[in-house]
């Protein structure tokens, strides 16, 4: 049917009719063939609606060419149910907002692309919450929570998505609206005189719960988790004949969704979290119903071996340490309305616990940090266990089934046996308390006797769990994965009833065919399958933690869309632009799709020449946010250069690349009349003329050269002894020595009176770090050479070497290792090198400061967050008694030469106003506004002319001798 389908045609009529964004372009489509699953189907085309009326066109384009439909909030999927070759329409960039709290009634109205955080942050306003939250709270959508039934371990507290669902407004395949939710008889007797559609499809309802209700009653598991199959049970009588609960969970097979009325409840003033240890997973298991009778509001579980691979994957292993002694754990929390209520709860169950045989270890946490910490060990599962190294790839499958709580135990232990009879290695953790297990299983999804393999296991399993009267889904639902494992839980007639529903919704079986029912196989579709090859490439930079295989980096990304999420530093363009493809997620799926171009159905054709990886590249701000915030480390910063280096090959570089890439020969140059230069760049018509010849936005000032470069003032002063605590290198960046020299003196001086002599390369070196914003990756590594070579006797000495600019530390310790993988001179580079903060706090830890005792807001640059670490910086300030202020500032936009360029203009400032600037501007105007980083600082200067302080100058306030008075600025 859809090979006769006129693509082309169906573009025109949803452009005609369609306000929104229409697109059918080879990115777009590879952009959205797959999920956070397994599975891969390259969709017709895309939509991003704008309002109800462009899905309401949509649907009637799609329906005139019979074009099946699939509807994407988050894209977290983890069955496949948001892959399929159809029409998707993306809701989280447009129709994403709260549209009503009505905090007397404890309901809101959303629309479906509503992100959930967003939604509990307004509700947590008038004291309410929604509760069902899974780990992807802070980027999953209520439209996707609709369709999968999610749950989340606060599910204890308020039940699945279904149970706080009030009303759905929605739209079906053949174009009819209606508003639905609970209907008793006086509502189904209007829903049927009104004739039409509307009627057949209440009456077919009706007849269906009638014909089937014996069997739903027998058949549908009784327990606090059970996601699959369609959710008949609701159009029993005694559940209210609801149609709206009916359809959450249909995972968009049924209807479209343009609206919810949700059920909020009282949120916990104060909450407790109760960490129990036992000697295994499966006597934790045990205990579930025990500790549930304390009545928790959430109750996970997690095992030994989850525990193991996290620190194997270097995740979060400061937190481990938290756990009180044991190979399984219960994280138990309490709420009360006072923190006294909660912690009496706790404390309660805690003396329950001391009187059994054998009691578990036990440790309640008072801390709110702490339990913070607790919370991510356990929401860490996915990210440990995906990519462990030396160990295969992990993927989902069997990642969710459920159990009675009671028989949590039992089932853990024949899980894991059927595991061993497999092969198959695997962590288990979960939302114990409501019997639901996690895990990812290492199968080989790439050879036919592996994926059939696969697919045996997933028989047996479904086997196991129904034998002890549990769920095939417990959270994730059915899609593809699952879908084909029905008849096994339910039978062939409830099979049929679950067809005969799907049918009275959509007749013709175009939204989202072949997932729930008339399924693809489990083994059909599959991202990876017996077709994978990735192209082999010989890459500029070596990926260790893939081994060098680039085909395995680029399958790093699972898809889970951390990316998207509204706070931390990741991923900047996505937040200023609510782009998929400006998701590291969304570049990390291009990159795997321009590899496998060649395969089947394959759709990015050109390799590294593809033009639609490099457009989503390019807004990519090298931030290295998802270096440290990804669960599964992507490093988008190195994919982009090593991307552009063999772009570039066939494409020649704008001139913005040579000037900005190569800045360190250009300021070398300026150096030699800086006064000349600046009366160019700093005046018209001459300044307007260079911004127009690079690419610079022209809103941009270009900054000034100082009138004498740090090297050449410090050379002119040179007084240093021998130094009391011995000698330090300092590293006189490009930036802090050519434009803020006044930056390193101040080191210089701190240092000194540290008590060490300072010394500085005896030639003018540079990082390279603007190189690999270009791809010049054979140039950096020369650059890198060059450092080597002239610091030879420093680094064969030991000598530390104190870098004032984050980002060209971050080259060292980074880029370097990259570069020069097998170079013994690299690596103590990268160990011997500090940010000037790192280093006093361990060489000089008695530093003598004095109080300065003003408000302070700290910026940090994004490389410091997310490769360096923060901890030194702000114990340091905090020495010098300031008020600090640190908002959620993100990424400050301007990433070097990436602000400047005219084209990114626009994306650069929506960065910085979307926290960072709105706070500098709040700042008093005697607070101090500190930002360590370059580009932060003139990004900020530019945006609100409030001048900026680097640590160091701010240390050198706060000398003794200096009274608390910066330094004056270098003259330009």
């Amino acid at each position: 049917m859809l090979s006769s389908l006129d693509a082309e045609a169906l573009e025109r009529r949803l452009r005609d009719t369609v306000r929104g964004e229409v697109r059918f372009d080879d990115g777009s489509r590879a952009l959205y063939a797959t999920d956070a699953s397994n599975y891969r189907q390259v969709p017709i085309g895309a939509v991003i609606p704008r309002d109800a009326d462009d899905v309401i066109a949509t649907v009637a384009a799609c329906r005139a060419f019979r074009a099946p439909v699939l509807s994407r909030g988050g894209g977290t999927s983890l069955c496949g149910q948001c892959c399929n070759v159809a029409v998707v329409m993306d809701f989280s960039k447009c129709m994403n907002r709260v549209l009503e709290i009505d905090p007397a009634a404890r309901t809101a109205r959303v629309q479906p692309g509503v992100v959930l955080d967003e939604l509990r942050d307004q509700a947590a306003r008038h004291g309410l919450t929604f509760a069902p939250d899974p780990a992807t709270h802070d980027h999953n959508t209520l439209g996707g929570m609709i369709g999968n039934n999610s749950c989340g371990p606060h599910s204890v507290m308020g039940g699945e998505t279904m149970h706080n669902v009030i009303e759905l407004d929605v739209l079906t395949y053949d174009g009819l609206r209606l508003t639905l939710g609970a209907t008793d008889d006086v509502a189904f007797e209007r829903l049927r005189a009104g004739g039409g559609r509307s009627a057949q499809i209440a009456t077919g309802l009706k007849q269906l719960a009638e014909r089937y209700a014996p069997l739903i009653r027998e058949k549908f598991p009784d327990i606090p988790r059970r996601v699959s199959g369609y959710n008949l049970p609701a159009l029993l009588p005694e559940k209210g004949f609801d149609l709206a609960k009916a359809l959450v969970g249909s995972e968009g097979t049924c209807v479209v969704i343009l609206e919810a009325k949700l059920r909020l409840l009282p949120n916990p003033r104060a909450r407790t979290l109760l960490v129990l240890g036992y000697d295994s997973v499966y006597e934790a298991g045990d205990h579930v119903v025990e500790v549930m009778r304390a009545g928790p509001i959430a109750l996970e579980g997690l095992d030994d071996r989850l525990i193991e691979d996290m620190k194997h994957t270097h995740l979060h292993i400061d937190y481990v340490g938290l756990l009180p002694e044991g190979k399984g754990w219960l994280l138990v929390e309490f709420g009360g309305d006072t923190r006294e209520e909660a912690d009496a709860k706790a404390q309660a169950l805690m003396d329950r616990l001391k009187q059994v045989d054998k009691p578990p270890t036990m440790k309640r946490v008072d801390d709110p940090v702490q339990e913070a910490h607790l919370w991510k060990v356990r929401e860490s599962g996915l990210g440990a266990t995906a990519h462990v190294p030396n160990a295969p790839v992990t993927w989902e499958g069997w990642e969710d089934s459920s159990v009675p709580p009671e028989r949590l135990g039992e089932y853990l232990r024949a899980l894991r046996k059927l595991f061993d009879q497999y092969g198959y290695g695997c962590d288990l953790y979960g939302h114990f308390g409501q019997g639901c297990v996690h895990t990812r299983i290492d199968f080989d999804l790439e050879t036919q006797p592996g994926i059939d393999k696969f697919r045996r296991f997933l028989h047996d399993a479904a086997k196991l769990v129904t034998s002890l009267g549990g769920s095939i889904s417990g959270e994730h639902g059915d899609g593809q994965s699952k879908a084909e494992l029905l008849p096994i839980m339910y039978g062939p007639e409830l099979v049929r009833a679950f067809e005969e529903f799907k049918a009275l919704w959509d007749p013709d079986n175009l939204m989202n065919p072949g997932k729930v029912v008339h399924p693809y196989r489990a083994d059909q579709h599959l991202r990876l399958g017996t077709g994978y090859r990735p192209l082999p490439v010989a890459t500029r930079m070596f990926f260790a933690d893939d081994q060098g295989d680039f085909g395995r980096t680029v399958l790093r990304c699972v898809g889970v869309g951390e990316c998207r999420k509204r706070e931390g530093t990741m991923c900047p363009s996505y937040k200023a632009t609510l782009e998929e493809r400006h998701s590291t997620r969304g570049r990390a799926h291009l990159l795997f799709e321009m590899l496998n171009g060649e395969r089947e159905q394959g759709v990015l054709k050109r390799g590294w020449q593809d033009e639609a990886v490099k457009e989503a590249l390019e807004l990519c701000l090298s931030c290295k946010a998802c270096k440290h915030e990804c669960p599964v480390k992507v490093d988008m910063a190195a994919y982009k250069a090593e991307f552009l280096s063999h772009y570039h090959e066939h494409h020649p570089r704008p001139l913005a690349a040579r000037v900005f890439g190569f800045i360190d020969r250009c300021c070398a140059l300026a150096e030699l009349a800086p006064g000349v230069v600046n009366a160019v760049s700093q005046h018209e018509p001459w300044a307007g003329l260079i911004r127009r010849g690079v690419g610079i936005a022209p809103q941009r000032r270009l900054p000034a050269f100082a009138r004498r470069s740090f090297r050449a003032g410090f050379e002119w002063r040179r007084d240093d002894g021998p130094g009391v605590r011995g000698e330090v290198l300092l590293w006189p960046d490009t930036f802090n020595d050519h434009f803020h020299p006044e930056v390193a003196h101040a080191a210089v001086r701190v240092l000194r009176h540290a008590g060490f002599a300072v010394r500085l390369p005896r030639r003018r070196l540079c990082c390279g770090r603007p190189l690999y914003e270009f791809g010049y990756l054979d140039a950096a590594r020369a650059y890198l050479r060059r450092v080597l070579q002239a610091l030879d006797g420093e680094l064969r000495a030991g000598t530390p070497i104190v870098v004032l600019e984050p980002a060209c530390l971050s080259v060292f310790k980074e880029e370097l290792p990259m570069m020069l993988p097998r170079d013994e001179q690299a690596r103590r580079l990268r160990s011997q090198s500090f940010l000037l903060s790192d280093f006093l706090q361990q060489s000089a830890p008695d530093l003598a400061l004095a109080p300065l005792q003003r408000p302070a807001l700290v910026h940090l640059h994004c490389h410091h967050k997310s490769v360096l670490g923060s901890e030194a910086e702000l114990a340091l300030l905090k020495k010098t008694g300031l008020e600090l202020h640190q908002p959620d500032t993100g990424c400050c936009g301007m990433a070097g030469s990436f602000g400047f360029e005219a084209r990114k203009y626009e994306v650069s400032m929506r960065c910085a106003e979307r926290v960072l600037l709105p706070a500098v501007r709040g700042m008093a105007p005697e607070a101090l506004v500190i930002a360590d980083g370059y580009s932060c600082r003139e990004q900020i200067v530019q945006a609100t002319g409030r001048p900026v302080h680097h640590l160091a100058e701010v240390l050198g306030m706060a000398l003794p001798c200096s009274g608390g008075e910066a330094a004056p600025a270098a003259a330009p």
